[in-house]
């Protein structure tokens, strides 16, 4: 898409309360805008570019400024401390019932993403999210880059990404190489914070045992989930 037709989308998403999609449509018409402007010659048409430029980055920054507030704000709702080796902790028995049709967009903040367990623990949350979540159109991911092998992490997440856009969700990947914050934000409302991320399950022994597909049966590590209940992003 040419940067009208991202923005205009952009301007649609925002309307309709998907502020993260609306966001990253932002930025990216802004970048594609200021490469039209580094090219103007005419000096009148630069003026009313830099203008339109202006008016998309204060709205994107406020929408930068209101997740934030979303992030800092809010009381828990449930505190669930899950010990050793425990079970009965799939993300579905902890967090299932706050996905659900109100939810639109939804950020994971999970530093890792990059061994195997990693990338099939992030798909069996979508798995949850595209079952449950009837309205869901945008998930935004952000984790650290693999330093042993970005290329390989890429390929996998691309492909995550084209096999939910086959399901009308669009999946964006950001990469931070200082993330340190785990957590899962709901655009209903809701904020899951796991102490050790989305990979508290110990590995299947046997592998081929209870436990393998239904995480239900899977032991655990020790860790806590703060759910916390804000507004919503509309």
């Amino acid at each position: 898409m040419n940067a009208k037709d991202i923005l205009i989308k952009a301007v649609q998403c925002d309307k309709d309360g998907r502020i993260l999609e609306a966001q990253d449509l932002y930025q990216d018409g802004i970048q594609i805008l200021m490469e039209v402007v580094g090219d103007e010659r005419d000096s009148n048409k630069k003026k009313v570019y830099l203008e339109r430029i202006k008016e998309y980055i204060d709205r994107a920054e406020q929408i930068k400024l209101r997740v934030q507030r979303h992030m800092e704000s809010g009381e828990i709702v449930a505190n669930i401390p899950i010990d050793e080796n425990s079970t009965g902790h799939s993300y579905k028995s902890l967090f299932g019932k706050y996905m659900n049709a109100d939810v639109k967009e939804i950020l994971i903040d999970e530093p890792y993403i990059a061994e195997r367990y990693q990338f099939q623990n992030f798909v069996v949350l979508l798995e949850l999210a595209a079952k449950q979540c009837k309205n869901l159109k945008y998930v935004r991911l952000v984790t650290k880059p693999d330093p042993k092998n970005t290329a390989e992490q890429n390929s996998i997440l691309n492909l995550i990404k084209t096999d939910l856009q086959g399901r009308n969700i669009t999946l964006s990947i950001k990469y931070e190489t200082t993330l340190h914050d785990r957590k899962i934000i709901l655009s209903n409302g809701y904020i899951i914070k796991i102490g050790r991320g989305l990979h508290f399950f110990k590995a299947t022994n046997p592998r081929y045992s209870l436990g393998l597909c239904d995480y239900d049966f899977r032991n655990c590590l020790q860790t806590d989930v703060d759910i916390c209940r804000t507004k919503t992003f509309s």
